[in-house]
C-alpha cells in the first residue's frame, strides 16, 4: 500500500525542481521573513503600550478633574466655546 502511494508521487520533477533552489536565497528569504516578523511585533507591541500609556493619562486626568474640576485652561476653551454658540445664536436671530 505505501509503495502504491509512493509510485503516484513524482519524485524525478520534485528533485529537479528542489536542486533549482539557490542556498543563499533561501537563507536571505529565511532572514527576510524573522525580520519583518520582529518588526511586526515591535509595532504591535509600540502600539498597545501607547494606547495603555495614553488610556492611563485620560483616566489619571478626568479622576483628577473629578475631583478638582477642570484647568483653568480648559475652563476657558468651555467658556470661549459657550460664548461664540451664543453669539451665533444671536446673530442668526438678528439681533
Amino acid at each position: 500500500m505505501t509503495t502504491d502511494v509512493l509510485a503516484r508521487v513524482p519524485l524525478d520533477e520534485i528533485t529537479a525542481q528542489a536542486r533549482q533552489v539557490r542556498f543563499g536565497r533561501a537563507v536571505l528569504t529565511l532572514a527576510a521573513a524573522v525580520l519583518f516578523g520582529l518588526g511586526w511585533v515591535t509595532s504591535r507591541a509600540f502600539a498597545v503600550l501607547w494606547l495603555v500609556f495614553a488610556w492611563s493619562w485620560t483616566a489619571v486626568r478626568v479622576g483628577w478633574e473629578a475631583e478638582h474640576g477642570p484647568s483653568r485652561g480648559r475652563q476657558i476653551t468651555s467658556l470661549t466655546a459657550e460664548r461664540d454658540h451664543w453669539r451665533e445664536a444671536a446673530k442668526r436671530l438678528g439681533a
